[in-house]
Protein backbone atom coordinates (compact mmCIF):
# COMPACT_ATOMS: atom_id res chain seq x y z
CA UNK A 1 0.00 0.00 0.00
CA UNK A 2 1.41 3.37 -0.96
CA UNK A 3 1.89 6.13 1.61
CA UNK A 4 -0.96 8.19 0.13
CA UNK A 5 -3.41 5.28 0.31
CA UNK A 6 -2.36 4.47 3.87
CA UNK A 7 -2.83 8.11 4.94
CA UNK A 8 -6.27 8.12 3.37
CA UNK A 9 -7.29 4.99 5.28
CA UNK A 10 -6.04 6.42 8.58
CA UNK A 11 -7.93 9.66 7.99
CA UNK A 12 -11.13 7.74 7.26
CA UNK A 13 -10.65 5.65 10.42
CA UNK A 14 -10.07 8.80 12.48
CA UNK A 15 -13.29 10.38 11.16
CA UNK A 16 -15.19 7.18 11.96
CA UNK A 17 -13.86 7.19 15.53
CA UNK A 18 -14.80 10.85 15.98
CA UNK A 19 -18.32 10.15 14.74
CA UNK A 20 -18.72 7.16 17.04
CA UNK A 21 -17.62 9.15 20.08
CA UNK A 22 -19.28 12.40 18.97
CA UNK A 23 -15.94 14.19 18.81
CA UNK A 24 -16.11 17.24 16.58
CA UNK A 25 -13.04 18.25 14.56
CA UNK A 26 -11.33 21.45 15.63
CA UNK A 27 -12.99 23.32 12.79
CA UNK A 28 -14.61 26.69 13.41
CA UNK A 29 -18.06 27.53 12.09
CA UNK A 30 -19.71 30.85 11.45
CA UNK A 31 -22.80 29.87 13.42
CA UNK A 32 -24.32 26.94 15.25
CA UNK A 33 -28.03 26.74 15.92
CA UNK A 34 -29.61 24.54 18.60
CA UNK A 35 -33.31 23.75 18.82
CA UNK A 36 -34.07 22.57 22.36
CA UNK A 37 -37.22 20.70 23.38
CA UNK A 38 -37.13 21.13 27.16
CA UNK A 39 -38.68 18.80 29.73
CA UNK A 40 -38.33 18.29 33.46
CA UNK A 41 -35.65 15.59 33.22
CA UNK A 42 -34.45 15.41 29.63
CA UNK A 43 -33.61 17.86 26.88
CA UNK A 44 -33.78 16.96 23.20
CA UNK A 45 -31.36 19.01 21.10
CA UNK A 46 -31.16 19.37 17.32
CA UNK A 47 -27.99 21.01 15.99
CA UNK A 48 -27.36 22.80 12.71
CA UNK A 49 -23.85 23.75 11.62
CA UNK A 50 -23.88 26.88 9.47
CA UNK A 51 -26.41 26.29 6.66
CA UNK A 52 -26.26 22.49 6.65
CA UNK A 53 -29.16 20.14 7.32
CA UNK A 54 -29.90 19.75 11.05
CA UNK A 55 -28.16 16.75 12.58
CA UNK A 56 -29.95 13.89 14.37
CA UNK A 57 -31.42 14.88 17.72
CA UNK A 58 -29.46 14.17 20.90
CA UNK A 59 -30.93 13.49 24.33
CA UNK A 60 -29.21 14.84 27.45
CA UNK A 61 -29.84 16.01 31.01
CA UNK A 62 -29.54 19.60 32.21
CA UNK A 63 -25.86 19.54 33.11
CA UNK A 64 -25.08 17.67 29.92
CA UNK A 65 -26.93 20.35 27.97
CA UNK A 66 -24.90 23.15 29.54
CA UNK A 67 -21.61 21.34 28.80
CA UNK A 68 -22.76 20.68 25.24
CA UNK A 69 -23.67 24.33 24.66
CA UNK A 70 -20.35 25.46 26.13
CA UNK A 71 -18.52 23.25 23.60
CA UNK A 72 -20.54 24.76 20.76
CA UNK A 73 -19.52 28.22 21.93
CA UNK A 74 -15.86 27.27 21.45
CA UNK A 75 -16.54 25.91 17.98
CA UNK A 76 -18.39 28.82 16.37
CA UNK A 77 -18.39 32.59 16.24
CA UNK A 78 -22.11 32.71 16.96
CA UNK A 79 -24.31 30.23 18.79
CA UNK A 80 -28.09 30.65 18.70
CA UNK A 81 -30.49 28.56 20.77
CA UNK A 82 -34.24 28.48 21.32
CA UNK A 83 -36.81 26.62 23.39
CA UNK A 84 -40.54 26.93 23.98
CA UNK A 85 -41.94 28.96 26.87
CA UNK A 86 -43.70 26.85 29.45
CA UNK A 87 -43.84 25.66 33.03
CA UNK A 88 -40.05 25.85 33.49
CA UNK A 89 -39.92 29.62 33.24
CA UNK A 90 -36.76 31.45 32.26
CA UNK A 91 -34.15 29.60 34.31
CA UNK A 92 -32.74 27.86 31.24
CA UNK A 93 -32.66 31.15 29.34
CA UNK A 94 -30.54 32.82 32.03
CA UNK A 95 -28.13 29.89 32.16
CA UNK A 96 -27.72 29.89 28.38
CA UNK A 97 -27.23 33.66 28.31
CA UNK A 98 -24.53 33.31 30.97
CA UNK A 99 -22.64 31.03 28.56
CA UNK A 100 -22.59 33.83 26.00
CA UNK A 101 -25.06 32.40 23.50
CA UNK A 102 -28.06 34.18 21.99
CA UNK A 103 -31.18 32.42 23.20
CA UNK A 104 -34.81 32.96 22.22
CA UNK A 105 -37.78 31.88 24.31
CA UNK A 106 -40.44 30.95 21.76
CA UNK A 107 -44.22 30.98 21.98
CA UNK A 108 -45.49 27.37 21.92
CA UNK A 109 -47.29 26.28 18.78
CA UNK A 110 -48.09 23.25 16.64
CA UNK A 111 -44.91 22.58 14.66
CA UNK A 112 -46.59 20.07 12.32
CA UNK A 113 -46.48 22.24 9.19
CA UNK A 114 -47.55 19.48 6.80
CA UNK A 115 -50.39 18.17 8.95
CA UNK A 116 -48.98 14.65 9.25
CA UNK A 117 -50.43 14.19 12.72
CA UNK A 118 -47.10 12.97 14.10
CA UNK A 119 -45.59 14.61 17.18
CA UNK A 120 -42.77 13.67 19.50
CA UNK A 121 -39.89 15.36 21.29
CA UNK A 122 -37.34 14.73 18.55
CA UNK A 123 -39.61 16.11 15.84
CA UNK A 124 -40.25 19.22 17.94
CA UNK A 125 -36.52 19.77 18.47
CA UNK A 126 -35.90 19.46 14.72
CA UNK A 127 -38.72 21.90 13.96
CA UNK A 128 -37.39 24.41 16.49
CA UNK A 129 -33.93 24.20 14.95
CA UNK A 130 -35.27 24.77 11.43
CA UNK A 131 -37.41 27.72 12.52
CA UNK A 132 -34.44 29.15 14.41
CA UNK A 133 -32.37 29.04 11.23
CA UNK A 134 -35.07 31.00 9.38
CA UNK A 135 -35.34 33.53 12.19
CA UNK A 136 -31.59 34.16 12.38
CA UNK A 137 -31.48 34.62 8.60
CA UNK A 138 -34.01 37.44 8.87
CA UNK A 139 -37.45 35.82 8.71
CA UNK A 140 -39.01 37.38 11.81
CA UNK A 141 -42.24 35.45 11.23
CA UNK A 142 -40.55 32.08 11.66
CA UNK A 143 -41.74 32.08 15.27
CA UNK A 144 -42.92 34.48 17.98
CA UNK A 145 -40.34 35.46 20.57
CA UNK A 146 -41.52 35.81 24.16
CA UNK A 147 -40.22 38.78 26.13
CA UNK A 148 -38.06 37.66 29.05
CA UNK A 149 -38.94 39.63 32.21
CA UNK A 150 -36.32 41.08 34.51
CA UNK A 151 -35.66 39.49 37.90
CA UNK A 152 -37.69 42.21 39.63
CA UNK A 153 -40.59 41.77 37.20
CA UNK A 154 -40.58 38.02 37.84
CA UNK A 155 -40.67 38.61 41.60
CA UNK A 156 -43.57 41.07 41.39
CA UNK A 157 -45.50 38.87 38.99
CA UNK A 158 -45.04 35.83 41.23
CA UNK A 159 -46.62 37.71 44.15
CA UNK A 160 -49.74 38.74 42.23
CA UNK A 161 -50.13 35.30 40.67
CA UNK A 162 -49.75 33.57 44.03
CA UNK A 163 -52.51 35.78 45.40
CA UNK A 164 -54.76 34.70 42.53
CA UNK A 165 -53.94 31.04 43.19
CA UNK A 166 -54.79 31.39 46.89
CA UNK A 167 -58.11 33.09 46.08
CA UNK A 168 -59.03 30.36 43.61
CA UNK A 169 -58.16 27.64 46.11
CA UNK A 170 -60.34 29.32 48.73
CA UNK A 171 -63.19 29.58 46.22
CA UNK A 172 -62.80 25.90 45.37
CA UNK A 173 -63.07 24.85 49.02
CA UNK A 174 -65.99 27.24 49.50
CA UNK A 175 -67.82 25.64 46.56
CA UNK A 176 -67.15 22.14 47.91
CA UNK A 177 -68.78 23.14 51.19
CA UNK A 178 -71.84 24.55 49.41
CA UNK A 179 -72.11 21.38 47.36
CA UNK A 180 -72.07 19.21 50.48
CA UNK A 181 -74.80 21.33 52.05
CA UNK A 182 -76.92 21.27 48.89
CA UNK A 183 -76.92 17.46 49.04
CA UNK A 184 -78.83 17.81 52.32
CA UNK A 185 -81.26 20.47 51.18
CA UNK A 186 -79.39 23.42 52.70
CA UNK A 187 -78.68 26.21 50.23
CA UNK A 188 -76.31 28.99 51.24
CA UNK A 189 -74.23 31.65 49.53
CA UNK A 190 -71.17 33.69 50.38
CA UNK A 191 -68.94 32.80 53.33
CA UNK A 192 -70.98 29.99 54.82
CA UNK A 193 -68.39 29.32 57.55
CA UNK A 194 -68.96 32.69 59.25
CA UNK A 195 -71.61 34.49 61.28
CA UNK A 196 -75.33 33.77 61.07
CA UNK A 197 -74.96 31.44 58.10
CA UNK A 198 -72.70 29.11 60.09
CA UNK A 199 -75.11 29.22 63.05
CA UNK A 200 -77.95 28.23 60.74
CA UNK A 201 -75.91 25.36 59.30
CA UNK A 202 -75.05 24.02 62.76
CA UNK A 203 -78.72 23.94 63.69
CA UNK A 204 -79.94 22.27 60.48
CA UNK A 205 -77.16 20.03 59.13
CA UNK A 206 -76.36 16.52 60.42
CA UNK A 207 -73.45 16.29 62.83
CA UNK A 208 -71.20 14.41 60.44
CA UNK A 209 -71.78 17.07 57.74
CA UNK A 210 -70.71 19.77 60.20
CA UNK A 211 -67.53 17.81 60.91
CA UNK A 212 -66.71 17.69 57.18
CA UNK A 213 -67.43 21.41 56.83
CA UNK A 214 -65.12 22.21 59.73
CA UNK A 215 -62.31 20.57 57.77
CA UNK A 216 -62.98 22.96 54.89
CA UNK A 217 -63.19 25.87 57.32
CA UNK A 218 -59.79 25.11 58.84
CA UNK A 219 -58.27 25.08 55.34
CA UNK A 220 -60.02 28.26 54.25
CA UNK A 221 -58.91 30.42 57.20
CA UNK A 222 -55.15 30.54 56.40
CA UNK A 223 -55.88 30.96 52.69
CA UNK A 224 -58.00 34.02 53.46
CA UNK A 225 -55.35 35.48 55.73
CA UNK A 226 -52.51 35.03 53.25
CA UNK A 227 -54.48 36.31 50.26
CA UNK A 228 -55.55 39.39 52.26
CA UNK A 229 -51.92 40.04 53.17
CA UNK A 230 -50.82 39.83 49.54
CA UNK A 231 -53.74 42.02 48.45
CA UNK A 232 -52.64 44.76 50.85
CA UNK A 233 -49.05 44.44 49.65
CA UNK A 234 -50.05 44.78 45.99
CA UNK A 235 -52.39 47.71 46.61
CA UNK A 236 -49.70 49.51 48.62
CA UNK A 237 -47.40 49.34 45.59
CA UNK A 238 -49.93 51.39 43.59
CA UNK A 239 -50.31 54.26 46.06
CA UNK A 240 -48.15 56.65 44.02
CA UNK A 241 -49.77 55.80 40.68
CA UNK A 242 -52.40 57.78 38.78
CA UNK A 243 -55.29 55.33 38.65
CA UNK A 244 -58.41 55.83 36.51
CA UNK A 245 -61.64 55.98 38.47
CA UNK A 246 -63.37 52.61 38.76
CA UNK A 247 -60.27 50.56 38.00
CA UNK A 248 -59.03 50.14 41.55
CA UNK A 249 -55.44 49.90 42.82
CA UNK A 250 -55.43 46.09 42.88
CA UNK A 251 -56.48 45.64 39.25
CA UNK A 252 -54.24 48.50 38.12
CA UNK A 253 -51.13 47.11 39.82
CA UNK A 254 -51.72 43.50 38.75
CA UNK A 255 -52.17 44.68 35.15
CA UNK A 256 -48.92 46.63 35.36
CA UNK A 257 -47.06 43.59 36.67
CA UNK A 258 -48.45 41.29 34.00
CA UNK A 259 -47.56 43.59 31.10
CA UNK A 260 -44.20 44.57 32.56
CA UNK A 261 -43.15 47.22 30.06
CA UNK A 262 -45.71 48.85 27.77
CA UNK A 263 -42.94 50.13 25.49
CA UNK A 264 -42.30 46.54 24.40
CA UNK A 265 -45.11 47.04 21.85
CA UNK A 266 -44.40 49.08 18.73
CA UNK A 267 -47.93 49.25 17.30
CA UNK A 268 -51.56 48.64 18.23
CA UNK A 269 -51.65 45.28 16.46
CA UNK A 270 -49.06 43.90 18.85
CA UNK A 271 -51.06 45.14 21.83
CA UNK A 272 -54.28 43.53 20.58
CA UNK A 273 -52.48 40.28 19.80
CA UNK A 274 -50.98 40.17 23.31
CA UNK A 275 -54.43 40.40 24.88
CA UNK A 276 -55.82 37.57 22.74
CA UNK A 277 -58.89 39.70 21.95
CA UNK A 278 -58.39 39.63 18.18
CA UNK A 279 -61.01 37.66 16.21
CA UNK A 280 -60.14 34.43 14.46
CA UNK A 281 -60.43 34.59 10.70
CA UNK A 282 -61.07 32.01 8.00
CA UNK A 283 -61.33 33.84 4.68
CA UNK A 284 -60.90 32.60 1.15
CA UNK A 285 -62.07 33.41 -2.37
CA UNK A 286 -63.35 36.85 -1.54
CA UNK A 287 -65.38 35.65 1.44
CA UNK A 288 -64.35 36.91 4.86
CA UNK A 289 -65.36 34.95 7.93
CA UNK A 290 -64.53 36.14 11.44
CA UNK A 291 -64.90 33.89 14.44
CA UNK A 292 -64.53 34.21 18.20
CA UNK A 293 -61.47 35.79 19.79
CA UNK A 294 -58.20 33.92 19.45
CA UNK A 295 -57.41 33.83 23.20
CA UNK A 296 -53.77 33.41 22.21
CA UNK A 297 -52.43 36.09 24.55
CA UNK A 298 -52.16 36.59 28.29
CA UNK A 299 -55.37 35.23 29.89
CA UNK A 300 -54.92 37.26 33.09
CA UNK A 301 -54.66 40.52 31.17
CA UNK A 302 -57.69 39.56 29.08
CA UNK A 303 -59.80 38.85 32.18
CA UNK A 304 -58.80 42.13 33.84
CA UNK A 305 -59.61 44.17 30.74
CA UNK A 306 -63.10 42.66 30.52
CA UNK A 307 -63.65 43.34 34.22
CA UNK A 308 -62.50 46.95 33.76
CA UNK A 309 -64.95 47.46 30.89
CA UNK A 310 -67.96 46.57 33.04
CA UNK A 311 -66.75 48.95 35.75
CA UNK A 312 -66.27 51.74 33.23
CA UNK A 313 -69.90 51.62 32.16
CA UNK A 314 -70.62 53.09 35.61
CA UNK A 315 -67.52 55.07 36.54
CA UNK A 316 -66.15 56.23 33.17
CA UNK A 317 -69.18 57.09 30.99
CA UNK A 318 -67.12 59.72 29.16
CA UNK A 319 -64.49 57.25 27.93
CA UNK A 320 -64.39 57.45 24.14
CA UNK A 321 -64.16 53.68 23.73
CA UNK A 322 -67.59 53.29 25.33
CA UNK A 323 -69.48 55.74 23.15
CA UNK A 324 -70.12 53.39 20.24
CA UNK A 325 -71.09 50.36 22.33
CA UNK A 326 -72.72 51.82 25.44
CA UNK A 327 -76.29 51.60 24.01
CA UNK A 328 -75.75 47.88 23.46
CA UNK A 329 -74.52 47.31 27.02
CA UNK A 330 -77.36 49.17 28.74
CA UNK A 331 -80.21 47.95 26.53
CA UNK A 332 -81.90 44.98 28.29
CA UNK A 333 -83.49 43.94 25.00
CA UNK A 334 -80.08 43.11 23.54
CA UNK A 335 -79.03 39.50 23.85
CA UNK A 336 -75.99 38.20 25.66
CA UNK A 337 -74.08 37.59 22.43
CA UNK A 338 -74.39 41.25 21.40
CA UNK A 339 -73.21 42.48 24.80
CA UNK A 340 -70.32 40.04 24.79
CA UNK A 341 -69.22 41.28 21.38
CA UNK A 342 -69.39 44.87 22.61
CA UNK A 343 -67.35 44.12 25.74
CA UNK A 344 -64.64 42.41 23.69
CA UNK A 345 -64.42 45.36 21.31
CA UNK A 346 -64.18 47.87 24.16
CA UNK A 347 -61.61 45.77 26.02
CA UNK A 348 -59.46 45.58 22.90
CA UNK A 349 -59.67 49.35 22.45
CA UNK A 350 -58.95 49.90 26.15
CA UNK A 351 -55.72 47.89 25.92
CA UNK A 352 -54.56 50.00 22.99
CA UNK A 353 -55.49 53.23 24.78
CA UNK A 354 -53.62 52.21 27.93
CA UNK A 355 -50.55 51.48 25.80
CA UNK A 356 -50.84 54.93 24.22
CA UNK A 357 -51.15 56.59 27.64
CA UNK A 358 -48.25 54.74 29.26
CA UNK A 359 -45.95 55.36 26.28
CA UNK A 360 -46.73 59.08 26.19
CA UNK A 361 -48.62 59.10 22.88
CA UNK A 362 -51.71 60.67 24.45
CA UNK A 363 -53.20 61.55 27.82
CA UNK A 364 -56.01 59.97 29.78
CA UNK A 365 -57.92 63.24 29.64
CA UNK A 366 -57.90 63.17 25.83
CA UNK A 367 -59.51 59.73 25.96
CA UNK A 368 -62.23 60.85 28.35
CA UNK A 369 -60.79 58.99 31.35
CA UNK A 370 -61.13 60.48 34.83
CA UNK A 371 -58.55 59.82 37.54
CA UNK A 372 -59.32 59.20 41.19
CA UNK A 373 -59.44 62.48 43.17
CA UNK A 374 -56.54 61.46 45.43
CA UNK A 375 -54.38 60.19 42.57
CA UNK A 376 -50.80 61.40 42.47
Amino acid sequence: MTWGCQAGVETANLITVMKNYKITPTESYESIKLGIDAHAKWYYVARQLDGATPQPVQKMDFEGLLHFVARQKRMAREVHTCYEAGAFGYHLHHRLAALGVTNYVVQPQDWDERGKGVKNDRIDAQALCQRLDRYVRGNRKAFSVVRVPTAEEERERAISRQRQQLVRERQRLQAMGRSLLAMHGIHVSGKWWQGKTWSKIRSEAPEWVIERLEVFSRLIAPLEAESAKLTSQIEAAATDQKIPKGVGPLTFEVLRREVGDWSRFTNRRQVSSYTGLCPREHSSGGKRRSGSVSKSGNPRVRAMLVEMVWRMTRWQPGYHGLQKWLPVLVDPARGGAARKKAVVAIARQLAVDLWRVFTGQTTAENLGLVYLPDAA
